[in-house]
C-alpha cells in the first residue's frame, strides 16, 4: 500500500510531472475541482478504498480540447506514486482521471450554467452550496486567467441574497423550536431527540452562513462547522444538546446555542440589535429564542421584491436534501420554475 498523501498534493505532483510537460505552451487551467471529499481537502487514507487517485480538470480553448486530450492520453502511466491512473481502457482512464474540456462546458456540467457568462438570481438560489464549493475551494495548479474571475464571482452570495438566505435559515429554526418541549411533554422522548438533532443541524448551517462559508454535503458538515473555530463555545453547546440524556439538559444546551448565534448575528451589524436571550413560547414551558424576530429583521433589509415574493423558503439547500437532486445539475435546474 503506498504512503497516503492528500489528493490535493497528489494531483499537484501529477499535474507538474505528467500533464504540464505535454501541454507545454498551450494556454490552459488545471486543478482538482468539482465533486468529492478530495477536492475539499477532507480525504483520509480511508478515502483510497474506491475511486481514488490522481485526477485533474484541464480547461483549454475549444480547438485545443482534442489535441490536448490526445497528448495527455499518450503519456498517462498506469499508476502514479503507487495509485492507479489507468483502469479499464485508456479512454476510461482519461474520462475518470483527466477531464479535458472548455471552461464553459465544464461549468455547465458542474453547475448547470456557465458562470463565466454571468450569474442570475435564479442561478444563486437553485445551485447547491456544495457545487459552489467544488469551484471555489478546489486546488488550482495553473490558471491562464480563465478560471480566476469565476472563482471570485462565486466566492460568496451577493449581499441581498445572503441576507435573505440568512432570514430563511432563522425561519427554519422558528418553525420547530417549540416542538422539542411539546414532544417531550406527551412522552415522545425519541421525537424530542429527533427535533433537537434537526435544530442542531440548522444552527450549524446558520453559523456557516453567518461566517460566509458554503456548507458541504452532509458527510462533511460537522467538519466544516468545526473548522470555523468557536471561541464562544457554540460547538460545545450543540454537542451537549445532541448528547443530553434528558429534556432539561437538552433544552438548556439548545437555548445556549440560540443565544450564541443571536449574539453572532448582532456582531454582523446587518440589522438592528436584537435581544438574543431565551424566552417562553406563549404560556407554555418551552424556552425558545423566537427566531422569527431575526427573520423579520433580516427581511426588512432586503429590497429585492422578487426575493420577498418567494416567501422564506430559502435556497435549494434549505428546502431539499436529497442527494440525487443536489448532486445532479439536470435535476436541480428543473427547480428553476420556482424562481422566475
Amino acid at each position: 500500500m503506498p504512503e497516503f498523501v492528500h489528493a490535493q498534493e497528489l494531483a499537484g505532483g501529477f499535474y507538474a510531472e505528467v500533464v504540464a510537460p505535454v501541454l507545454g505552451a498551450t494556454p490552459h487551467t488545471a486543478g482538482l475541482l468539482g465533486w468529492g471529499s478530495d477536492v475539499l481537502g477532507y480525504d483520509t487514507e480511508r478515502s483510497t478504498d474506491h475511486d481514488w487517485g490522481p485526477r485533474l480538470i484541464v480547461l483549454v480553448d475549444e480547438e485545443e480540447v482534442a489535441p490536448a486530450l490526445e497528448r495527455i492520453e499518450a503519456v498517462l502511466p498506469d499508476e502514479y506514486r503507487g495509485y492507479p491512473v489507468r483502469f479499464g481502457s485508456s479512454v476510461h482512464a482519461v474520462e475518470h482521471r483527466v477531464t479535458v474540456t472548455t471552461l464553459g462546458a465544464w461549468l455547465r456540467g458542474h453547475l448547470g450554467f456557465d458562470a463565466s457568462q454571468g450569474i442570475s438570481r435564479a442561478d444563486w438560489l437553485v445551485t447547491p452550496q456544495q457545487q459552489f464549493l467544488g469551484i471555489v475551494k478546489g486546488r488550482v495548479y495553473a490558471d491562464d486567467g480563465r478560471l480566476a474571475p469565476v472563482r471570485t464571482a462565486l466566492a460568496w452570495y451577493p449581499d441581498e441574497i445572503w441576507r435573505w438566505i440568512l432570514g430563511c435559515q432563522w425561519s427554519r429554526i422558528a418553525q420547530e423550536e417549540p416542538f422539542m418541549q411539546r414532544t417531550h411533554e406527551v412522552g415522545d422522548e425519541l421525537g424530542s431527540r429527533v427535533v433537537a438533532a434537526r435544530l442542531v443541524r440548522d444552527v450549524m448551517r446558520l453559523a456557516l452562513l453567518q461566517s460566509r462559508t458554503y456548507a458541504p454535503y452532509t458527510k462533511w458538515l460537522g467538519t466544516a462547522f468545526a473548522r470555523l473555530g468557536h471561541p464562544d463555545g457554540l460547538d460545545r453547546a450543540l454537542a451537549d444538546a445532541v448528547a443530553a440524556g434528558n429534556f432539561a439538559d437538552r433544552e438548556r444546551a439548545l437555548v445556549t446555542a440560540y443565544e450564541l448565534v443571536g449574539r453572532r448575528h448582532n456582531a454582523l451589524g446587518i440589522t438592528e440589535q436584537l435581544d438574543p436571550a431565551p424566552r417562553p413560547f406563549f404560556d407554555r414551558p418551552a424556552q425558545i429564542v423566537d427566531a422569527e424576530r431575526f427573520t423579520h429583521a433580516l427581511m426588512a433589509t432586503v429590497s429585492d421584491p422578487h426575493l420577498h415574493g418567494y416567501g422564506p423558503i430559502g435556497a435549494i439547500d434549505q428546502f431539499a436534501d436529497n442527494t440525487d437532486v443536489l448532486s445532479n445539475p439536470s435535476a436541480y435546474r428543473r427547480l428553476l420554475g420556482v424562481y422566475q
